[in-house]
């Protein structure tokens, strides 16, 4: 589609600029993002970043990508490039990056107090040695650096830079940001104890850097753009902290290429939408570009173009760093430029992304199902495979795996009837997006709804609860029941796998009841949360809300623990403590009473009883797929029905993401051949390499 002409307001998003000697084609600028794949999964990688730069990225980047085996963060599975047998895949990378015009940019890390080496059993090596500083407090210590080590850092870091040059990249980012790249360690009094002349003074702390930048100078040949990443603020009183990085700054000016300037800590810079809005960082980067004559990169989760052109014209980043925004949309820029807005994929903030690293996966997106399936299933988030031999296909239920089903059906060319039992689309989302905190995640919803409205081949019912007669009646060829789920009353989910005695006086309640408008709106709630994701704590703070007195009780030795992988933890049971929420963790209700619970801790077996006028069951989830096997009862094939489908929370409940896949799934693989035992999706092995011989 032509880019709208007749609105300027976003050509300054388009204008090309000079990082020190490349020029990139705009400011979108795709800072570093890990994705799951890194070393095991690497034409995956290469081909989501491709998807990137068809989308019209002006800088793309690679995710942190390890320079030596003496500093490797196992479990997370990241980037190599340890040798030179780590370049072929590498140099896939950059081409594909460069395919539509993209600088291609690769981050270079070693971790030190960060890395316990688990895999290559090496001894870390540390600014100052001390604890590992990881998320699973690994047993390890580094040592540390004397100068000596020093000096072999310098040349690894020579080596790595070299290979990025041999591998086509045109940018070096040198990680120094989140706490977790050497370079902040060097610079930050929390991690520098040193007395020698890498320590004390901020001109002995930048000691390193200077030389690290002046290394990637000399090894390259001044040909590649050098990106230094350092984090805004760092908390502590010893931390290097917002005022320090700024003094950095101004005594270092025109050190780097480009400055790419990122919150403190991954959680603080990568919060989720319930507790970070757009721009969250304006504060801590504002002035800073007053400080340099070099341009200036950040990220605020930015999905607006108005909000993007107005931290230019403002004078606070020279270009727009994304991440999240650029995996729910890798077609960003393009539809910006397009002037195609109801198009865009806005990013939901539900780190469902990050995920997929924190539990050594592959990642996943919520809103862009494509996302690092682009090459394991040939996916492509704009682009869908044409209709097979079939006509027509009914989806049953409008939540987010019926929608989802419906939008890439409609895309294929599908005649598609989709049939929702209440008065709105959405499903669990409707619901979801009204609770504290959750409402950018009815996008989800709002998307696909938007999508599929003016599409004619794709017909929408609301307040059309079906019966399997209505069903066989239609005539047509396929069918997919998308119907949900709903929440268990009975406290079976991990820890109970039956019901606990519960005398039929006191109230129970469970999720669904609360987002009807139902529930306690006074007295004292005990929650129980066996679920140990967003909706116990999200329902705790709506129940405070409500005026009510909550006792959140988990089995978990910590509230919410699942969360961890989407970086919100610690912000959740420090939000519940601020709200006043009575926290029991290692504790589970055995018994619930007409006017209390005995609650058992999970360890010691004591038992303790908490008085209480209601309790809120957050525990597990039942498919709602009773239509589905009554429609399957019935001869259904007989009725001209080619196949029928439970999909999304109807067939096994899960997070949000997992539903869209789920009818991306569906929809992909209509009219699809049957491929037997074959894998569903494609992978890398391991190259075999020859045996080693041991003489004695």
């Amino acid at each position: 589609m032509p880019k709208d002409t007749s609105d300027s307001r976003y050509d300054i998003l388009f204008q090309p600029l000079r990082i020190g000697p490349k020029l990139a084609k705009n400011r979108f600028y795709q800072v570093p993002h890990c994705n799951g794949g890194g070393y095991r999964d690497p034409s995956a990688v290469v081909e989501m970043r491709r998807t990137k730069a068809e989308g019209g990225w002006g800088v793309i980047f690679t995710e942190q990508t390890e320079i030596h085996p003496t500093s490797e963060i196992t479990p997370f599975i990241e980037q190599h490039l340890w040798d030179d047998r780590d370049i072929p895949a590498l140099a896939r990378m950059a081409d594909a990056m460069k395919s539509h015009g993209a600088l291609a940019g690769i981050q270079l890390a070693y971790s030190g107090i960060n890395g316990p080496n688990l895999y290559s059993r090496e001894v870390p090596l540390a600014v100052t040695g001390g604890p590992i500083l990881t998320f699973t407090s690994d047993p390890v210590q580094a040592r540390t650096m004397d100068r000596e080590d020093i000096r072999d850092l310098r040349r690894w870091f020579r080596n790595a830079f070299r290979r990025s040059q041999t591998a086509g990249f045109d940018l070096i980012c040198l990680y120094g940001a989140h706490g977790f790249g050497i370079l902040q360690h060097f610079l930050s009094r929390n991690t520098n104890h040193r007395t020698d002349e890498y320590g004390g003074s901020l001109e002995n702390r930048a000691r390193f850097l200077r030389e690290i930048v002046d290394e990637a100078r000399e090894e390259t040949k001044g040909e590649l753009a050098i990106s230094l990443r350092l984090s805004l603020h760092e908390a502590g009183e010893m931390g290097f902290s917002n005022a320090e990085l700024r003094d950095f700054i101004e005594m270092h000016g025109d050190l780097p290429d480009i400055w790419d300037l990122a919150q403190g800590t991954w959680e603080a810079c990568s919060g989720t939408s319930r507790f970070k809005p757009e721009g969250a960082q304006e504060d801590l980067v504002k002035g800073i570009k007053q400080l340099t004559s070099k341009p200036v990169v950040g990220v605020g989760r930015f999905t607006s173009a108005d909000a993007m052109v107005r931290q230019i014209k403002a004078g606070i980043l020279d270009f727009i760093g994304a991440a999240r925004p650029s995996i729910a949309d890798p077609f960003l820029p393009k539809k910006i430029e397009e002037g195609r807005f109801d198009d865009i994929r806005e990013c939901i903030g539900c780190n469902i992304c990050v995920s997929g690293d924190m539990t050594q996966g592959i990642s996943r997106c919520t809103q862009n199902t494509a996302f690092m399936e682009e090459w394991r299933k040939g996916w492509h988030p704009e682009r869908m495979h044409p209709k097979g031999k079939s006509e027509s296909v009914l989806i049953v239920g409008a939540g987010p795996a019926g929608l989802e089903a419906a939008h890439i059906l409609g895309k294929r060319g599908y005649q598609v009837t989709l049939a929702e039992a209440t008065t709105q689309l959405g499903g669990r989302v409707a619901r979801e997006r009204t609770l504290p905190g959750l409402s950018a995640w009815g996008r989800v919803a709002d998307y696909r709804a938007g999508q599929i409205a003016p599409m004619p081949n794709v017909q929408t019912y609301l307040d059309s609860r079906l019966t399997p007669d209505d069903i066989l009646s239609f005539g047509i060829e396929h069918v997919a029941i998308a119907t949900g789920c709903h929440w268990r009353r009975d406290a079976v989910a991990r820890l109970h796998l039956h019901p606990i005695p519960t005398d039929p006086a006191m109230p129970v309640f469970t999720p669904d009841d609360l987002m009807s408008g139902g529930g306690p709106t006074a007295g004292t709630v005990l929650l129980y949360d066996d679920d140990h994701f967003y909706m116990g704590s999200v329902l705790a703070e709506l129940l405070v809300q409500r005026g009510c007195t909550v006792h959140f009780v988990t089995p978990a030795v910590k509230v919410a623990e699942w969360t961890d992988n989407t970086l919100e933890q610690s912000t959740i049971q420090r939000r519940l403590s601020d709200l006043a929420v009575h926290i029991h963790l290692s504790h589970a209700p055995d018994t619930i009473h007409a006017t209390a619970a005995d609650l058992t801790c999970t360890w010691s077996g004591r038992t303790t009883t908490i008085p209480c006028d209601a309790v809120l069951m957050v525990t597990s989830r039942i498919p709602n797929d009773s239509l589905f096997h009554a429609t399957r009862a019935q001869d259904w094939q007989a009725a001209g029905i080619a196949s029928l489908k439970l999909i999304g929370d109807a067939a096994a409940p899960g997070p949000i993401a997992w539903a869209t896949y789920a009818g991306r799934r569906y929809a992909e693989e209509l009219d699809s051949p049957d491929r037997g035992d074959a894998l569903s999706f494609r992978r890398e092995i391991a190259e075999l390499l020859p045996p080693v011989r041991l003489t004695p």
